[in-house]
């Protein structure tokens, strides 16, 4: 039967796998009432009136067939709950009840026509149908007994009442038949009662066994691949330290301990380089070493990925001596497979209670004294500080003000000339960003830039930026390009680089006046995407450059496969230009540039004697203050003016069409 195949096997409830059981037998009894009445009018028809043969028995087989289609559908939701079928069964046995009595009434009626076969036929219709019925309807006794009743009942009247002999003994058989067939069903159905109660019983015994062995694996508190302690008991630890520190109220205040964190320096370069599987044995290789220098009372669990937790119940006198040393036995080479590895490690520490007095604040402020020292002095250990609470108030008012800021309004671009050096003309232009909130007054761009990708806002941010830049450029001479600055966000939003390039192709400006600087930490978040990003500005005509160039981690080989026109070299390298490694690594560059058919400009020009070693080093563009410092487009324009430089008419309409939206 296929719609049997749809009844569920979970371990239901007695009443639920009652009414699962006759929902396979409910269809055959329907179909069965229905085949024996169309055979039973049929025998009659040309004997009884037409309404007899006809008009009933269609209308008691159409509600028949309607009772198959009820039950041959998918079970709704109510009716396997314990509610719905107890529901389910209170009116299945209204409706049989209701059969019962409507077939035998229509029955009995037929039996006062026709001859004695067509009366025989009333019988044989009367014992066969209810015994079939009786026989579906096992599952439910309540029914059973119900249809019993009502059937032979009036069955028996009607051949008393009639002096009918030999009716009255089959309605007495019938009956008989009926009463131990119905003994009979109670017994099978007891049987059934204690099958179901004994299977949901071992189901019951089945899914205790399996949450207890699921609790057994949650509760396990070691890492698999290091062998340390795990975040699930890290956390636990943390919060017993707490509870041991607030239980008990004394006068005296609580003892401090630190909480830190780990991370790992070039882990991911390696991983990637190497393969996970390097990656995992090599985490397995730092684990023992935690585990080896780890001592009471400093507890070491990894959290994560490449980051560990470290509980010391002590002061931070004690423990950042204690965090060092770790860090420190990261730092030795590993050999893994034949290699010789070097990581680095960075760590935070929040004390309890200065940096907080909950498991979420502490572990919080240890994240955030990591993020300062992976920021400022990779490699290093600091505790967390008020000071850097004040950073994360600035912070967090920074981010509240930019929440409702009117991007439109407060945000302007400002431009930083960049020269050619051989003719000391203007040749670009750096669009930086500068918003003046007035909740906060002028605010450090870096600072909002950063607020923006932790709110997920920066690419409404970078497009409000552009559209403000576009526009600027209009009223600049057609020499003069732009360059502007592209986060890793930017590069990883398709939707946000389409509107980019909907915007370029707004405005008459030539493509190849747009300049699209990307950082090496931008684009090795995911070297795939960043790299069709920027081919797809290109393919439209605008160029590209590497800023910040050498203080990221792609390598030359990623340099080489990049969609690239120019490399801004980083302010650094210029400081070191004082030395001959210092000039003769500039000068290495710009080889390595020109091999690769780049552009290069210098950035950070502060002295006249940069300017002098940048272009005998063959460096053609150069930017710095002491070329020019970040303007408004007005003062740009002025600037320009003193320079003698033609600027363009005014366009003879707005730029309204690279605006957002």
């Amino acid at each position: 039967m296929p719609f049997s195949r749809t009844i569920p096997k979970n371990d239901q409830p007695l009443v639920v796998a009652k009414i699962l059981h006759f929902r396979r037998q409910a269809p055959w009894m329907y179909a069965l009432l229905s085949i024996n009445a169309a055979a039973l009018a049929y025998s009659h028809i040309g004997y009884a009136p037409r309404i007899l043969t006809h008009a009933i028995p269609a209308m008691l087989v159409l509600l028949a067939l309607w009772r198959v289609i009820a039950w041959v559908l998918p079970p709704g939701a109510a009716m396997l709950t314990e509610a719905g079928a107890a529901r389910k069964i209170r009116q299945t046995t209204v409706l049989g009840a209701f059969f019962a009595i409507a077939f035998v009434t229509w029955a009995l009626c037929l039996a006062r026509y026709g001859g004695p076969y067509q009366q025989g036929h009333v019988v044989v219709f009367i014992g066969t149908t209810v015994l079939g019925c009786l026989f579906c309807l096992t599952h439910l006794p309540a029914a059973a007994t119900a249809v019993g009743v009502l059937v032979n009942v009036p069955f028996l009247l009607y051949s008393a009442l009639n002096g009918n002999t030999v009716f009255t003994a089959v309605a007495l058989n019938i009956a008989l038949v009926t009463a131990v067939f119905l003994i009979v069903l109670r017994d099978a159905h007891q049987i059934f009662e204690n099958l179901v109660a004994s299977r949901n019983a071992l189901v019951a015994e089945r899914q205790q066994a399996q949450r207890l062995s699921d609790e057994n694996r949650a509760l396990a508190h070691t890492d698999s691949l290091t062998g340390l302690p795990n975040r699930r008991y890290f956390f636990g630890a943390l919060e017993t330290l707490l509870a041991s520190r607030q239980g008990a109220a004394s006068p005296v205040p609580p003892a401090p301990f630190c909480v830190g964190v780990l991370d790992l320096d070039r882990f991911k370069a390696i991983n990637d380089t190497y393969g996970h599987v390097c990656g995992d044995r090599l985490l397995g290789a730092i684990g023992a070493r935690l585990a080896a220098d780890t001592h009471a009372p400093m507890t070491v669990a990894r959290l994560g990925g490449d980051e560990f937790g470290v509980l010391y119940d002590g002061p931070p006198e004690q423990a950042e001596p204690a965090i060092r040393h770790l860090c420190e036995s990261i730092h030795r080479p590993i050999a893994i497979d034949g290699l010789e590895v070097t990581l680095g490690c960075s760590a935070g520490i929040a004390v309890y209670p200065e940096a907080g007095t909950t498991a979420h604040a502490l572990f919080d402020r240890s994240d955030y004294a990591l993020y300062h020292v992976k920021a400022h002095q990779r490699g290093g250990c600091a505790v967390f500080s008020h000071e850097q609470e004040a950073l994360i108030r600035v912070e967090q008012r920074v981010e509240a003000a930019l929440q409702v800021a009117c991007l439109e309004r407060e945000l302007e671009v400002h431009f930083q000339p960049i020269f050619d050096t051989r003719t000391m003309t203007v040749s670009s232009v750096e669009a930086l960003a500068r918003w003046k909130s007035p909740v906060l007054g002028e605010v450090p761009p870096e600072t909002m830039i950063a607020a923006a990708e932790r709110l997920g806002i920066i690419n409404a941010v970078t497009l409000t930026l552009f559209a403000r830049a576009l526009e600027s450029l209009a009223v600049l001479p057609d020499p003069i390009s732009l360059s502007f600055n592209l986060s890793a966000q930017d590069l990883m939003s398709r939707t946000t680089m389409r509107e980019i390039v909907r915007m370029i192709l707004a405005t008459n400006i030539s493509p190849k006046r747009i300049i699209f600087e990307v950082t090496e930490t931008s684009l090795v978040t995911d070297m795939a995407t960043a790299r069709e990003a920027l081919e797809r500005v290109r393919s439209v005509g605008v160029r590209t450059a590497l800023d910040d160039f050498g203080t990221g981690y792609s390598s030359l080989g990623s340099l080489q496969e990049l969609p690239l026109d120019i490399l801004k070299i980083d302010r650094t390298f210029v400081n070191g230009m004082a030395t001959g490694t210092g000039r003769s690594m500039v000068a290495a560059i710009r080889n390595l540039a020109q091999s690769l058919s780049l552009d290069c400009t210098m950035e950070g020009i502060e002295t006249e004697s940069q300017l002098i070693e940048v272009s005998l080093a063959g460096y053609r563009y150069a930017q710095g203050y002491l070329l020019g410092r970040p303007m408004p487009i007005d003062a740009l324009l002025m600037t320009l003016r003193d320079h003698h430089v033609q600027l363009p008419d005014p366009a003879p309409r707005s730029l309204s069409a690279v605006r957002i939206g």
